[in-house]
């Protein structure tokens, strides 16, 4: 069971994923955003970005796989996200995910974190996000 007296402010977790065009594809699949700058190599040609790019929920959706099992871990609950993209994510590119705890408001429970996305040192997304400790 957790419990908010086991948190302190400077704590970290991260993880590294890359994802594949069939992540993409299942993804659309599942929301239903079959935007062809995702989904369509020719039509991703002709963008600024040159090739197709991740989703930017899928991306994100990492910081919560962070706090449902590593910090603060099962039993959490994600009140709140704020999200900024940066930079485009592309198909089978290493990102490093990280949350930082800033933040500890023990009269409500809630940890309130700072999340970044990295391609080796460039940020992708920035933001923030707040946990309920029940």
């Amino acid at each position: 069971m957790l419990s908010i007296s086991q948190f302190q402010v400077g704590m970290t977790a991260e993880i590294k994923r890359s994802f594949s065009s069939d992540d993409v594809i299942k993804f659309a699949e599942v929301s239903g955003d079959t935007n062809p700058i995702h989904l369509d190599d020719e039509y991703a040609k002709q963008t600024m970005f040159g090739t197709r790019i991740v989703h930017g929920a899928l991306a994100s959706s990492l910081f919560s796989t962070l706090f449902a099992n590593k910090l603060p871990g099962p039993g959490c609950i994600y009140l709140k996200a704020e999200h900024k993209y940066l930079r485009p994510i592309y198909l089978n590119e290493e990102i490093t995910f990280v949350i930082k705890l800033v933040k500890i408001i023990e009269k409500k429970q809630r940890l309130i974190f700072e999340t970044v996305a990295l391609n080796q040192d460039k940020k992708c997304i920035v933001g923030s996000a707040e946990i309920y400790i029940p």
